[in-house]
């Protein structure tokens, strides 16, 4: 095979990891640092090429560039952000610097603009040619054009000045703004690789189909401010805006021939200058103001905001943009720090909770309210207002109207209720008069692609409705199904959601809505009786039929084109692809079908080249490649090579039935060479419902929160991944009942040690666990992460990450209980772990970070110190300054190495490490971790 590798020393560093004939290893903590992910995939236009990068837990990245049908591989060490430019000749990519030079930096103190900074490669797929440029901030390339390239060089690091000599006695200076003084952007031509610089440049844009690019840029004297446009076919460049002043926002319309931007020159001098909109067409002289505080149109008090976003609409015939009221001027306190109050005011009748408002606060001060420009006349409407502030376009913003909504009756009712309500409004376009359809909608309203209806799921009714726009009518879309068409196994304590929606057909002709199996087209105007697309083949196999969209620019489905079903049966778990037609004589045809997983394809946008993953227990999920029959798949990568040195895990799908006798599915993992006449340990973990899972791989990395099935499995442990089905108002024993039967049905194969069964989960995982280990003596030991101990103080407590009353999460969605805690307290006591911690025998281990944005940190700490009060085995893990888990990967691989030297310690015996045993003082906190066994810590003798 032909390999071309840049950066050769890094590369060399990152050859794949080397498998010899030597005996199979259990998994240790040390494979997190060789097992690499695929992530950033994506085939270019012509379907020729495809590029993926192999990233590392704790290390450079690789990106890889295959030709197909061709043995031709690239490899760009670092890259960062790649992309195929629309001819499919070239990849560009930003390059990061060594890891290891960046962690030098820093150890030597250096300041962020002394640090290493990224680069930029690109590389000529047709030639091999490679470029590279040092000290790159950004790129950019047209979006349907190739043969430009524009990047924009970082800022150079200035030596800091001598101070001048102060002003005279009596003489102030006045204060000068700091203004960005941007930096050099070139533009490279790629036919002949000749380039053009130009200085000062903040911000740069091409349109679509690279004839023009526009770029702003600023001065410290502000005498270069301005935006211009360069024409890169003939080379011209128009000043289309100059003047001292601000200049942001760029963008193009979808035909690259106008340009919008926002600027403050004409307001420059104020003490708080307004942006004005600015309109430029290509072939005029300048650009012409469009709409700015005053205009007719703009709510008086209003002005035009810096932060609303600008869009064409897609026949280029409108200009989207934000206006906001004005602030008002910011008056300086002159009282000293130590004389302020600082108080917040908590008063019931608020909308939103305070701690709510404080995470909302700069999204609310920086909220902006969509407004159009419509350019045949220069006519504004406003659209979105402070009653209706959110706005969605309709047909790319060519609609006759825009869909508005309003959760603002309603925030309060956040707090307890769940999904969220809103009202929802048509607002018309040109005039900016709005009209109610709908009110106190529970979940969300849509508009069709033609725009011919608003449709949305009522989750009263269990149907799905829509509104003819131009008569008014309101239609049960749905209705004359004969299944149901919300989720059946929904067992929270609101009402169903669907089963979800493949979208509409050309014209809006047709809905296609889903049940558990099938795909079903249904008349919005109710004239005509549902069809099943699928004709019941789902159904009569199990199998759940899903549309999959290949076009990323689709909006509606031909009705005479076949169509890509990914397919899954709901009993086995297998899985692939289907053909079939919204309207043909024939039933689904099977494409490809099989024991293993596989992700939606992507295709290439002027090839048919399908891309798509394929994974399985054993089989990690690297990229395939195939023709849109799946007859020709071709496995593309090979991102972990080494697994074949390590011991690994099967898997079966097992069944039992709950103690009240409901059947249920599980997954069971066992060890490479699995003897059942043996005895293992048994680690079991659990969320809510995972059998679906069955083929999903696994491979050794420091998850944040949960032990790896393949890890424990790699290391002599059987794995139970039982499946829970929830009765309302009794959470904690739903998970008894369903996980309980299931593990003494395991230990009636004989194959598991009973008295070394562990048990493990994080946040919902974890509660139940605590729960548990309050109602049985069943396992040997058990981890329970930020788990809720005492629903009565959860109920009251605020989920920091959102600043949300947690009462909807009990009322109304995961924790179950279906009623407030003045209905029902009982429920909230007995599914409370904390006041069952007396019957506790079970040493148990949890992890609660004092961040943690989801789950309150005290559920941890009441349940630890009830136990370490009653005399309980007990251990508090926290990760200082980390959330609902952590996120560094130190820290997380720190976490699972912990665990398993604790389910080690209580389920085989294994010595017990310094921190279980003895723990570590705060005195010794970050001088040692304590990982070490007391024998191991111990200095020899005579030492």
């Amino acid at each position: 095979m032909h390999r071309r590798t840049f950066f050769s020393l890094a590369a060399i560093l990152l050859l794949p990891f080397a498998v010899f004939a030597q005996a199979k290893r259990p998994l240790d903590h040390d494979a997190y640092d060789i097992w690499k992910n695929i992530e950033n995939e994506s085939l270019s236009h012509d379907g020729l090429w495809v590029l993926y990068s192999l990233e590392l837990q704790d290390g450079d990245a690789e990106t890889k560039v295959h030709g197909l049908g061709t043995d031709v591989v690239y490899s760009i060490p670092r890259a960062r952000s790649a992309q195929f430019l629309a001819d499919s000749r070239f990849v560009v990519s930003l390059v990061a610097p060594e890891r290891a030079a960046v962690k030098e930096a820093k150890r030597q103190k250096e300041s962020s603009g002394e640090q290493p900074k990224d680069s930029l490669a690109l590389v000529d797929l047709t030639t091999g040619g490679f470029f590279r440029v040092e000290q790159v901030k950004s790129f950019a390339v047209p979006e349907k054009a190739g043969g430009w390239l524009a990047y924009l060089l970082e800022t150079e690091v200035e030596e800091e000045e001598e101070p001048e000599e102060e002003a005279g006695e009596g003489q102030e200076e006045p204060e000068q703004e700091e203004k960005d003084a941007g930096s050099t952007l070139v533009v490279r031509d790629l036919s002949d690789g000749t380039e053009r610089r130009f200085d000062h440049v903040t911000e740069y844009a091409f349109g679509s189909d690279g004839r023009y690019l526009a770029y702003a840029t600023s001065s410290s004297s502000g005498d270069a401010d301005g935006v211009f446009a360069v024409s890169l076919g003939g080379g011209a460049v128009t000043d289309v805006l100059t003047g001292e002043g601000h200049y942001k926002s760029l963008v193009f319309d979808s035909e690259g021939r106008q340009l919008a931007f926002l600027s403050d020159k004409d307001d420059y001098s104020a003490d708080e200058p307004g942006f004005a909109l600015y309109h430029w067409r290509a072939g005029s002289e300048a650009a012409m103001r469009a709409a700015a505080e005053g205009s007719d149109g703009i709510p008086s008090g209003w002005w035009v905001s810096d932060n609303g976003q600008l869009r064409f609409s897609e026949n280029g015939s409108r200009l989207f943009f934000g206006t906001a009221p004005r602030p008002a001027p910011e008056v300086e306190d002159s009282t000293l720090a130590e004389d302020r109050v600082d108080v917040e005011i908590w008063h019931w009748e608020d909308p939103l909770l305070q701690p709510m408002q404080q995470v909302r606060l700069s999204q609310e001060r920086n909220r902006t309210y969509r407004a159009v420009v419509h350019l045949r006349d220069n006519a504004i409407a406003q659209l979105a207002t402070e009653a209706v502030p959110e706005v969605a376009l309709v047909r790319e913003g060519d609609g006759d109207f825009v869909l508005g909504t309003s959760d603002i009756p309603y925030r309060q009712l956040i707090s307890w209720d769940s999904p969220s309500y809103q009202d929802v409004y048509l607002i018309d376009v040109e005039a900016g008069q709005s009209e109610r359809v709908l009110q106190k909608l529970q979940g969300n309203a849509r508009v069709s692609p033609d725009g011919k209806y608003v449709f949305w799921w009522d989750n009263v009714e269990y149907a799905w409705f829509a509104r003819n726009v131009s008569e008014g009518r309101v239609v049960n879309m749905t209705e004359g199904i004969p299944y149901a068409i919300y989720n059946e196994d929904h067992d929270w304590p609101y009402q169903p959601n669907s089963y979800g929606n493949a979208g509409w057909t050309d014209g809006d002709e047709e809905f296609l809505a889903y049940d558990r199996y099938e795909i079903w087209a249904v008349d919005p105007d109710g004239d005509n009786p549902p069809r099943n697309v699928t004709d019941g083949v789902g159904r009569r196999d199990s199998l759940r039929f899903r549309y999959v969209r290949l076009d990323d620019d689709e909006h509606s489905i031909s009705e005479n084109e076949n169509l890509l079903l990914a397919t899954f049966n709901v009993r086995t778990k297998a899985a692939g692809f289907y053909r079939d037609r919204v309207r043909g004589s024939a039933p689904p045809s099977e494409l490809v079908f099989m024991d293993r997983r596989f992700s939606n394809p992507s295709k290439a946008k002027d090839a048919d080249v399908l891309m798509f993953t394929r994974q399985s227990i054993q089989e990690y999920p690297d990229l395939w490649v195939s023709d849109p029959d799946f007859e020709n798949m071709r496995k593309l990568s090979e991102a972990n090579p080494q697994q074949s040195a390590y011991l690994w895990a099967d898997v079966e799908l097992i069944e039992w039935s709950s103690i009240d006798g409901v059947p249920l599915q599980g997954l069971l993992y066992t060890p490479e060479n699995f003897d059942p006449s043996s005895k293992y340990p048994l680690m079991v973990t659990f969320y809510e419902k995972d059998s679906h899972n069955l083929h999903a791989h696994h491979p050794p990395v420091p998850h944040r929160s949960v032990v790896r099935p393949t890890f424990y499995a790699s290391r002599g442990y059987v794995v139970f991944v039982p499946d829970i089905k929830y009765q309302v108002g009794y959470p904690g024993e739903s998970a008894m009942d369903c996980v309980i039967p299931g593990v003494l049905e395991l230990i009636e194969k004989g194959f598991v040690d009973e008295a070394g069964i562990g048990v493990q989960g994080h946040s919902w995982g974890g509660y139940q666990i605590t729960y548990m280990v309050t109602k049985t003596d069943l396992f040997a030991a058990a981890a329970g992460g930020a788990p809720v101990s005492n629903m009565i103080s959860a109920y009251g407590g605020i989920r920091w990450g959102s600043g949300m009353s947690r009462m909807f999460q009990y009322e109304k969605t995961q924790s179950r209980i279906g009623a407030t805690l003045w209905e029902s307290p009982l429920r909230y006591i007995e599914n409370s772990p904390i006041f069952w911690a007396d019957k506790v025998e079970t040493p148990l281990m949890m992890m609660h970070n004092d961040h943690d944005h989801a789950v309150p940190w005290y559920q941890g700490i009441e349940m630890f110190v009830a136990l370490r009060r009653l005399g309980k085995p007990a251990w508090l893990v926290n990760y200082v300054d980390e959330l609902h888990w952590p996120q560094d990967y130190h820290e997380r691989r720190d976490w699972n190495i912990r665990m398993q030297q604790f389910f080690d310690h209580y389920l085989r015996g294994a010595p017990a490490p310094v921190w279980l045993a003895e723990g570590i003082p705060a005195a010794e906190k970050g001088k040692t971790l304590g990982l070490e066994t007391a024998a191991q810590a111990e200095p020899p003798d005579g030492v």
